[in-house]
């Protein structure tokens, strides 16, 4: 007896015996950059809160926040751990902002110029915040 006559068969097995095609996983899907723009958005406003939630979270639990800050930006993973504060910070301001033009003068919603703020979102967010990282690290010593 097969998996199918038994019903262990998976869900793509059974549409397939019944002749019905299975829609791709999201994964299989090219997402338009505004898509991607609109998702990286949210995400980095939940990792700001996250973060902002831990550094809370270690100051209720009496734990030097400073320290800890200036121990991290003094260790080789300083550049990392810059980068990996400013992109969020970066990133969620200047897509709050390319939200309130749009709220402000919504003729500037149109599909071409989303797809080009998007891009320019991306890449203004990830020079300026590789600057920021690089800017704030500590000046070697001669």
């Amino acid at each position: 007896m097969n998996r199918l006559a038994r019903g262990l068969a998976t869900y793509t097995d059974r549409m397939k015996a019944m002749g019905r095609p299975v829609s791709p996983h999201v994964t299989q899907y090219a997402f338009p950059i505004a898509a991607v723009s609109s998702i990286t958005q949210r995400v980095t406003g939940v990792l700001l809160s996250v973060g902002l939630g831990g550094v809370a979270a270690i100051s209720l639990a009496g734990g030097d926040v400073g320290a800890l800050a200036a121990s991290l930006g003094s260790s080789p993973a300083a550049p990392a751990a810059k980068f990996a504060v400013a992109f969020p910070l970066v990133y969620h301001f200047l897509g709050a902002m390319r939200h309130t033009i749009w709220d402000k003068i919504p003729e500037t919603l149109e599909n071409d110029k989303v797809e080009r703020s998007s891009w320019a979102l991306i890449g203004v967010a990830t020079v300026a915040s590789v600057g920021l990282a690089a800017a704030t690290l500590p000046k070697k010593k001669d």
